[in-house]
């Protein structure tokens, strides 16, 4: 049973997959769903720090390495774009708009992307882990939800 537990942190530290699909794997298994959950946000949490401090850096180096270069320079003009988008439409709720963003689980979004965006947008450190905890636990919430079934005995 460990062995799930341990499973289910790792799951929530992979990129694009994350908590949203930690918490079916741990419902798949039939772990208890609350031990679950916090394995997962504590796995999903995590890497927020490293990405923050660590991942603009990392994609200003590598901009003028030849193999990496353009891969990297794309990352970082599209997260400006997107950035700058994102502060026009939120205004000053844009701690909100992080936490939604994070929340809501589409793909492309979740803790990793929010948090590079956050980076990429220069925001306040300690303001976005809160809004990217805060949609860490809602996404956690709605992707329980969903995977135990209660949407499909509401009708949704």
């Amino acid at each position: 049973m460990l062995v799930n537990y341990l499973i289910v942190f790792l799951i929530s530290m992979v990129p694009l997959i994350e908590l949203r699909g930690a918490i079916p794997y741990a419902i798949g298994f039939h772990l208890p769903l609350f031990l679950s959950y916090l394995v997962a946000i504590v796995g999903n949490m995590l890497p927020v720090p490293f990405i923050f401090f660590f991942a603009r850096k990392v994609l200003e180096w590598g901009k003028d390495k030849k193999i990496i270069g353009k891969l990297f320079t794309f990352c970082l003009q599209k997260g400006e774009k997107g950035g700058q988008k994102l502060m026009e439409k939120a205004g000053k709720g844009l701690y909100w708009a992080l936490f939604l963003f994070v929340g809501i689980p589409l793909p492309g979004t979740g803790a990793w992307t929010g948090t590079l965006a956050a980076s990429i947008l220069n925001m306040d450190f300690k303001k976005s882990v809160i809004a990217i905890m805060g949609g860490v636990i809602l996404a956690g919430i709605i992707m329980g939800l969903a995977s135990g079934g209660v949407f499909s005995l509401i009708g949704i």
